[in-house]
């Protein structure tokens, strides 16, 4: 079995095949603050409550603070229901859900958890099977506590060895989704293994990257192989381990040691290039955080090129934490002092701009240089504007400098 394979077996209560439909038991169901009022909607349609409350998480992270009237009414509606209910509810300020859910210990090994998010795959970083899905299902899985789904083919792949000086898991995922293609995973499960010194190098932040970037080649799920410190974060099953059997509808394999920095240029995330096919271009805006690199990993990276250094004349940065914690680390550390010195604004934890209805957007003309997960045409504000993916590590030197730097200036 596939890992894939191997959890849903478990939600079902008997094996089962890729192209089969099961009805599968939901460890957890997670929405947000841009959702909610469907949610709701659905269920009192239905008739219908949360089965299982304790099971099921509201996150206020996509436009929090609310940015007009109409959002502010919307979120008060939330919050109303979620203290009726008594469904766990996340305030604005504490992070980003999967950031969120993951600290709390929601996610976890073998859990299938599904959310009203695209980028719930994230939860496969911690080796669960993680499903973005539209409102109505998530109604449904709030009120039943299961969901319907097709059992997924998977795409394995593997990668190898360390990444060199200036090279971050964001690198490995944008050179996955980039040989992938962005359907090159179609409703697949990307099972994803580290081998031969990667699975020390990368730890838990890292392998959410991957499984967050995993969406963007179409994935229904993405999940990394427990090993390094995700075995010595949780009790990872026996049973949740690809086995011999397996079969895969596509292998790929990334040599770490080999990869240099990498960007997604607009406007599809597909659209991979080394640095030096963009090198020189001049940016206005550069924004650090999201569930793809809003963590204190991503942060201190930032900091790390900013320190003693000022933000670009001309060039804007913000940066969001992706949660509340994250944010307390960063102040204890001084990261955030070092930021703050260097000229960047610091966010309320949660998406920040990320989908470009507050905090920040970008106006027509504008180049930006984002560690988020899109760049589509008017993902971040206007749709002339131009939306580059990197890592934190590029995207701090962009600001520094002023425009996006070549292979060699990324180097420490």
């Amino acid at each position: 079995m596939t890992l894939a394979q191997a959890i849903l077996s478990r939600k079902v209560g008997r094996p089962v095949r890729p192209g089969e439909l099961v009805v599968a038991r939901v460890d957890h169901a997670m929405t947000i603050d841009s959702i909610v009022p469907t949610v709701i909607d659905r269920l009192e349609e239905l008739g219908a409550a949360p089965r299982y409350p304790e099971r099921v998480s509201l996150v206020y992270d996509h436009v929090a603070p609310a940015a007009n009237v109409n959002v502010a009414e919307a979120q008060r509606r939330g919050r109303e229901w979620a203290r009726r209910t008594g469904v766990n509810f996340y305030e604005v300020g504490r992070g980003v859900c999967h950031q969120v859910l993951i600290e709390e210990g929601v996610a976890r090994p073998g859990a299938l958890i599904v959310g009203s998010d695209s980028h719930s795959t994230s939860y496969g970083g911690v080796g669960a099977f993680g499903s973005g899905m539209g409102a109505t299902d998530i109604a449904l899985a709030i009120a039943s506590g299961k969901t319907w789904l097709r059992v997924p083919e998977s795409v394995k792949v593997t990668f190898r060895g360390r990444p060199r000086p200036g090279v971050s898991a964001k690198d490995a995922a944008l050179e996955m989704v980039g040989r992938l293609g962005s359907g090159g995973a179609t409703y697949m499960a990307v099972e994803i293994h580290l081998e031969d010194g990667a699975e020390k190098a990368f730890g838990r932040s890292e392998r959410v990257t991957l499984a967050n970037l995993a969406m963007e080649a179409g994935a229904k799920a993405g999940i990394v192989a427990p090993s390094g410190e995700i075995r010595d974060l949780y009790e990872v099953p026996d049973w949740l381990r690809a086995g011999e059997d397996a079969v895969y509808a596509r292998e790929l394999e990334i040599d770490l040691s080999a990869l240099a920095p990498r960007l997604a240029a607009p406007f599809y995330v597909d659209n991979v290039h080394a640095l030096g096919d963009y090198a020189g271009a001049e940016v206005d805006f550069v924004f650090v955080g999201t569930c793809t690199n809003g963590r204190i990993e991503d942060l201190r990276a930032a900091a790390e090129v900013l320190r003693g250094q000022k933000v670009a004349p001309g060039t804007r940065m913000l940066v969001v934490p992706a949660s509340s914690r994250v944010l307390q680390q960063a102040l204890a550390e001084g990261v955030l002092e070092t930021l703050i010195e260097a000229g960047a604004t610091i966010g309320t934890p949660g998406c920040g701009p990320c989908m470009g209805r507050h905090m920040g957007v970008a106006a027509s003309g504008e180049r930006v240089v984002s560690t988020a997960n899109r760049n589509f045409r008017g993902r971040m504000g206007s749709p002339e504007a131009e939306v580059f993916l990197a890592s934190p590590r590029t995207a701090a030197l962009t600001a520094l400098l002023g425009r996006i730097p070549d292979e060699e200036e990324v180097a420490p």
